[in-house]
């Protein structure tokens, strides 16, 4: 009876075991459902029950009546209008140095002595030989003269005697001692035109040994002291330089390729160097030059413009960075340049994905043209803010400074609210 018991209880606690696991599986089960049911709730209270309120903000600015100026911005250095580079054609030694630097010098001042003893001496050796032609031809023109005389009295006595004195051996001899005088004369005419040519040069050295200014001006550079030895070779040695009136300036910018279509002779402009940085120098633009300049892959063009300089504060030499007014209006209508750039997001999706269907099959998009500014109309679209919701309005765009653009044409008027970007709002 007691083994019976027994048995019946080992069968309970088995059927209690197995029955256990069923129970935990069901138990499971119901939890992952809940689960799901909870992340689908939240994905459609997110997705959707959110998206019942504003899910844009848009950020505006006015367009707004007003100036615009387009302006190129360049660097360059002053530069006198002319420069002048003083040498010696003649070597020898520095006697004396009239001037230094900053001394303002008058054309045919003396400004260097050289020593001229040797050329001095040159001079008086060609004067020597000029003397001595003269007088070689004035004893060829004697002997020339005797020998026609001599030459004319035995033709004379021939004609007398009948032929018979002198013999026609004499006259034949005598005729050709009159070429040979007339050669002579002709000979020492030549001598004294050599003698003349080389005083002359003699005289010229003599006065390049005072170098003078060529121009009215200033003294930029000396390189030269007395005593200096002077050795001219092919090339002039560069002793001074000199430079124009101080009171008129020229400045040299470098222009880049993009803007040199838009500059023009007789533009306004100003420019700033860092001895003054506060203060603002006038200057005009006087001629762009067609030759190029490439620098690392740059390419630029020189534009030069003339500077007042009558309070003379600027120097040759100094730095400058210049703006040039191309273009100006007054009372336009204006908006920003960012409201250009504008594009509702999902005209962007659409911009994004028509790029990526454009892209060749090495992977890279096509190229599109450049937006540059310029003083050219364009059509461009801008979105405008009515009712809460953006319009887009064609419009002509005009001059732009890089800030703000022209409004030439269009539905838009002072006052709009042009959209320039968007953002989510706030949960």
């Amino acid at each position: 009876m007691t083994q019976t018991n027994h048995q019946n209880s080992n069968r309970s606690a088995q059927a209690a075991l197995l029955d256990e696991p069923r129970k935990t599986w069901y138990l499971r089960k119901s939890f992952w459902a809940c689960a799901v049911i909870a992340a689908a709730a939240a994905i459609g209270y997110f997705a959707f029950g959110r998206s019942s309120g504003p899910a844009i903000q848009y950020v505006t600015a006015q367009a707004d009546r007003g100036p615009i100026s387009v302006t190129v911005s360049a660097d360059g250095t002053l530069n006198p209008m002319r420069t002048v580079t003083l040498g010696s054609e003649l070597s020898g030694i520095v006697r004396k140095v009239n001037v230094d630097v900053n001394d303002v010098v008058k054309a045919g001042d003396v400004l260097i002595e050289l020593d001229t003893r040797n050329l001095e001496a040159s001079v008086a050796s060609a004067r020597a030989n000029m003397t001595s032609a003269e007088a070689k031809l004035a004893e060829s023109t004697a002997t020339l003269n005797e020998a026609r005389l001599r030459f004319s009295r035995l033709k004379e006595l021939n004609k007398l005697s009948q032929g018979k004195m002198p013999s026609r051996a004499e006259l034949d001899q005598q005729e050709a001692a009159v070429k040979t005088a007339e050669a002579s004369v002709q000979v020492a005419k030549a001598s004294i035109k050599d003698a003349e040519a080389t005083l002359n040069m003699a005289e010229t050295d003599l006065s390049k040994a005072e170098i003078k200014s060529p121009i009215d001006g200033v003294v930029l550079a000396r390189s030269v002291e007395p005593g200096y030895a002077v050795a001219a070779s092919l090339q002039a040695v560069e002793l001074l330089k000199l430079a124009t009136d101080m009171r008129e300036l020229e400045l040299q910018v470098d222009v880049d390729e993009a803007d040199v279509g838009v500059v023009q002779p007789g533009q306004p402009a100003y420019f700033t160097v860092s001895a003054y940085p506060d203060r603002r120098f006038p200057a005009k633009l006087k001629k762009v030059a067609y030759g190029s300049t490439e620098t690392e892959n740059v390419v630029t063009y020189t534009a030069y413009l003339n500077v007042d300089n009558s309070k003379l504060l600027l120097r040759p030499g100094m730095t400058a960075s210049a703006t040039i007014s191309t273009a100006h209006k007054d009372d336009v209508l204006l908006v920003p340049n960012a409201a250009l750039r504008f594009r509702p997001r999902a005209q962007q999706q659409e911009e994004a994905t028509s790029m990526m269907a454009r892209r060749s099959p090495h992977g890279s998009a096509e190229k599109t043209v450049k937006d540059v500014g310029g003083h050219g109309q364009r059509q461009r679209t801008i979105y405008v803010l009515r009712d809460g919701e953006p319009q887009p309005v064609m419009v002509t765009t005009g001059l732009t400074d890089g800030s703000r653009t022209e409004i030439v044409s269009g539905d838009v008027a002072k006052g709009d609210a042009v959209i320039v970007d968007q953002k989510n709002s706030a949960s």
